[in-house]
């Protein structure tokens, strides 16, 4: 049967669709399949996280904290929005153990109800005038809720789609999932500045913010059956199995492995260092700090997610030619040099916030496309499964996870200066971690 993506992942240089089962099957997954499920399986991701986000610096300062100044209540906000990230290797550790006992789709399930239910839990949260400091600890549990959610949600895809590649096309394949995140915020976005721009202030803040949370619920379910699809399949089985990509305990893996389990996290550490920055950061710096209008800035921003996405594909391109480290080192050190220009571009009024949120963005989509295991090969075959998702939480929780409320509590009690080094901490640990894993694979 005719399938688009699958037919255009052939003409980029896939030249066997169906090698992932050897002869056909009504089971067999095709690598355009994968790719689909990849996607749609990550922009529910980014869906659910980007809502979130966006309501941090929107809704719950006022929802949640009104005893407090806009930027107290913002601070506030982004520390919960931190709490997700801390929880999110936790609920890795779990849904391994899950995932061995149970199998893989009973994982997969429980991992995306926790992350839908949540997210739908909080366009039912009551305000702080309603129901006091209750309303703060339920919304804590349910952002931990998505975290667990998200941690659990690891279904090995990207690994599997980008092992699969050809050598000579693995960076174009790898960089298949990170277009979750664009499409992801575009779609989030777009459903805020639809409903803050249509609706009054007073609507808006009523009962306009929840509608996104529970479309949420809704991306959660179809996600949920698309990738079910996939991995309760046979071939998909079959092949993870060649490819020993199958759950290891998380604590063996810190003791076996630990060391890349580090550099892994480290390696990607700039571009996750720029993805809150890009994303979350500036809506409430310009927010609070500019007479650019919210609206607006949510609409260049989804002008950005759509030049991100661009990149992304562009970064899968260059990364087959001149390889995905050197890619992503070279990147570390635009997003340096970029961190000198982010005070002078926040501070110039309305062109300069919209040339600093584009910029980002396109920065972000060339480094975050390869960002995706770049030294996953470190990991023996055995502890590679747990060992990319490890990385992936790690790098998200001290890259990402405090990027919003450490960027607008330094710059706003220090200046924009502040972001600029947070930036360039990123771009530092990127560049010596490549480093230290080259110095490794040379004594090796």
């Amino acid at each position: 049967m005719y399938h688009p993506a699958a037919a255009a992942l052939a003409g980029s240089g896939y030249e066997n669709p169906v090698s992932l089962a050897g002869a056909h099957t009504d089971e067999d997954v095709t690598p355009g399949e994968i790719a689909v499920g990849v996607v749609i399986g990550r922009a529910s991701e980014y869906f659910d996280f980007f809502v979130f986000g966006i309501a941090c610096v929107l809704v719950f300062p006022g929802l949640l904290f009104p005893y407090l100044s806009r930027l107290d209540g913002t601070l506030m906000a982004f520390a919960i929005f931190s709490l997700a990230f801390i929880a999110r290797p936790v609920g890795t550790a779990i849904s391994m153990a899950v995932q061995r006992r149970w199998g893989r789709g009973t994982k997969l399930t429980l991992a995306l109800f926790m992350l839908g239910a949540s997210t739908a839990g909080m366009a039912f949260l009551p305000s702080y005038a309603t129901a006091g400091t209750t309303a703060i600890v339920a919304m804590v549990i349910l952002r931990i809720g998505q975290g667990l959610g998200l941690g659990g949600s690891w279904d090995g895809l990207p690994s599997l789609l980008a092992m699969s590649a050809p050598p000579e096309r693995r960076g174009w394949f790898s960089m298949v999932g990170q277009l979750g995140a664009p499409v992801g915020f575009v779609l989030a976005a777009g459903l805020f500045a639809y409903l803050h721009g249509s609706l009054s202030e007073a609507e808006f803040l009523s009962y306009g913010w929840r509608y996104p949370f529970f479309v949420a619920f809704a991306i959660n379910v179809v996600a949920l059956f698309a990738r079910l699809r996939l991995v309760v399949g046979q071939s998909y089985a079959e092949r993870l199995q060649e490819l020993e990509l199958q759950p290891v305990s998380v604590t063996t893996v810190v003791r076996e492995e630990g060391g890349n389990v580090l550099l892994g996290a480290f390696a990607a550490l700039a571009s996750f260092a720029l993805f809150h920055l890009a994303t979350v950061f500036p809506l409430s710096w310009i927010g609070m700090y500019s007479e650019q209008s919210i609206d607006e800035v949510l609409k260049v921003q989804i002008v950005g997610a759509l030049l991100a996405a661009v990149a992304i594909m562009f970064s899968g391109w260059l990364a087959d030619r001149i390889g995905r480290r050197i890619l992503l080192g070279t990147m570390a050190v635009l997003i340096g040099l970029f961190s000198f220009a982010t005070p002078w571009l926040l501070g110039a009024g309305t062109v300069g916030n919209n040339l600093f949120l584009l910029t980002s963005f396109i920065l972000l989509g060339l480094s975050y496309g390869q960002a995706s295991g770049t030294v996953t090969s470190n990991f023996t075959p055995r502890y590679r499964y747990t060992g990319a998702a490890l990385s992936a939480d790690l790098a998200w929780l001290v890259g990402a996870g405090f990027a919003p409320l450490v960027a607008l509590g330094l710059s706003a009690r220090f200046g924009l200066g502040a972001v600029s080094l947070y930036l360039l901490s990123g771009a530092v640990c990127t560049l010596l971690a490549l480093r230290i894993n080259r110095w490794i694979e040379r004594k090796d």
